[in-house]
């Protein structure tokens, strides 16, 4: 997935749950600004201030990669 994907898939869920640019902020506890710039694919955001507007939309990130059940499995037992 690239920035611009990303930007609209936000902007995608943002509008089907009916909310404006500054609900979203209000709701994520960022400016409207934020949600304009990740909207408009800025590559500058914050990776937590991104994760938070992620979480008020219930967007999850899911990691995938050739070592990831390892990894996985070292926190488990590590955990």
């Amino acid at each position: 997935m690239d920035i611009h994907q990303l930007a609209a898939m936000v902007r995608f869920h943002r509008k089907q749950g009916g909310i404006t640019q500054a609900e979203l902020g209000r709701l994520a506890g960022v400016g409207k600004t934020v949600i304009f710039d990740i909207e408009k694919g800025k590559l500058t955001i914050r990776l937590d201030t991104l994760l938070k507007v992620l979480n008020v939309l219930n967007i999850k990130i899911e990691f995938q990669g050739q070592l990831m059940t390892l990894f996985k499995e070292q926190l488990n037992e590590k955990g």
